[in-house]
């Protein structure tokens, strides 16, 4: 029988793991019954029963016979034993004078980790979030910036395709479609409050492939954040210059709130 491997950090072997599944599935049992049902050898199955013995997540009724902890105790302990451990780990890097990390900028591997530092950052938002939207990540992250509107957040939108008004503050980039060719993918950029940006290049079916960059440098907000609010003043130049026609008075109003937004 081939061991699982079910790539859970949760202080348990593979072996331990399995073991206590295979005890929760027939019980009670011996070790040499356990060794079958799970298919753990039996040189290996004594010490893997002794040390879920001794963490309390087996017992031994009887002399040589096991059952399991239920697993809401089981699940409990181990979420107990992991808060514990992160409050001790917290507590000594309060004690340590650390130097200041802010100017480092961090590179984020694959699509989904980006999205998830994305979500994690809207969430956090306090006063004020400027983004530039392609439709593949407004399907993921519009939900989320509504919500942080209704809460208070200011949310300074710019969609690289037509979109539904959504947000109070909110332009369709007058390029969007020559603008993906021109830079080679798909541009994802966010800054937070003006303390926290996020940004790169998603290319079409390699955004697993992707390195988004994110930091709290204060020139790298500064700059991120500007740019974003100049996509702002591409669309107001765009309509009158290009388009020649006039602001309504909603675009007027916006135009007039981003020119005072210097941060």
């Amino acid at each position: 029988m081939v061991q699982k491997r079910y790539n859970l950090n949760i202080g348990l072997s593979d072996y331990a793991i399995t073991a206590y599944l295979s005890l929760l599935a027939h019980h009670p049992v011996n070790g040499s019954q356990l060794s079958r049902s799970s298919g753990i050898p039996r040189a290996r199955i004594y010490d893997i029963l002794r040390n879920l013995k001794d963490r309390g997540f087996v017992a031994e009724p009887s002399e040589g016979k096991y059952i399991p902890l239920p697993p809401s105790e089981l699940l409990s302990q181990l979420r107990k034993s992991y808060e514990a451990d992160l409050g001790k780990l917290e507590t000594l890097i309060e004690a340590v004078q650390a130097p200041n990390q802010t100017d480092f900028i961090w590179t984020l591997s694959g699509y989904e980790m980006a999205l998830s530092k994305a979500r994690e950052m809207i969430d956090g938002a306090q006063g004020e979030i400027y983004v530039r939207l392609f439709p593949q990540e407004a399907a993921r992250l519009v939900p989320l910036l509504v919500e942080a509107e209704e809460r208070g957040v200011s949310v300074k939108c710019i969609f690289m395709r037509p979109y539904p008004d959504t947000f109070k503050l909110q332009v369709t980039h007058p390029v969007n479609r020559d603008i993906e060719t021109a830079i080679g993918g798909r541009s994802f950029d966010l800054v937070v409050d003006k303390a926290e940006f996020l940004g790169g290049i998603l290319e079409d079916g390699k955004e697993e492939q992707a390195r988004v960059h994110w930091g709290r440098n204060r020139w790298s907000v500064i700059a991120g954040r500007d740019s974003l609010r100049h996509d702002f003043f591409h669309f107001f130049l765009d309509k009158l210059y290009e388009r020649r026609e006039r602001l309504t008075a909603a675009e007027a109003a916006l135009y007039r709130t981003i020119r005072e937004d210097r941060g």
